[in-house]
């Protein structure tokens, strides 16, 4: 069974940083695509980062120059540098990955954390 765990979030006041992580565990043959979504009150979830598994990264445009998406192969882990934090960046964010595991492939997910900003 694979599984995502993330940690890290929590409060921050405006112009702050935070760094979410998120490891994944259990039958994993290999790791394609892995990024970070996030989903605010009311809103539908979004795609904020996403890293491919040889380097290449893609952002929202509301986090371009502010996130850095980046990935340790080896550990199995991505993580999310969060800087100049905007009460707009407010929501549970949540970890995904395309894993291949026991020969089939299948998009998984964390549990979300909760970032929060705001003086």
């Amino acid at each position: 069974q694979v599984q995502l765990v993330e940690s890290g979030g929590g409060l921050v006041q405006p112009g702050g940083s935070l760094r979410l992580s998120c490891a994944a565990s259990g039958r994993i043959f290999s790791i394609n695509d892995m990024g970070w979504y996030r989903q605010a009150p009311g809103k539908q979830r979004e795609l904020v980062a996403a890293i491919t598994s040889g380097g290449i990264t893609n952002y929202a445009d509301s986090v371009k120059g502010r996130f850095t998406i980046s990935r340790d192969n080896v550990k199995k882990t991505v993580s999310l540098q969060m800087n100049s934090l905007k009460p707009e960046d407010t929501a549970v964010y949540f970890c995904s990955a395309r894993i291949w595991s026991a020969g089939y492939p299948g998009n998984y997910w964390g549990q979300g954390t909760q970032v929060t900003v705001s003086s």
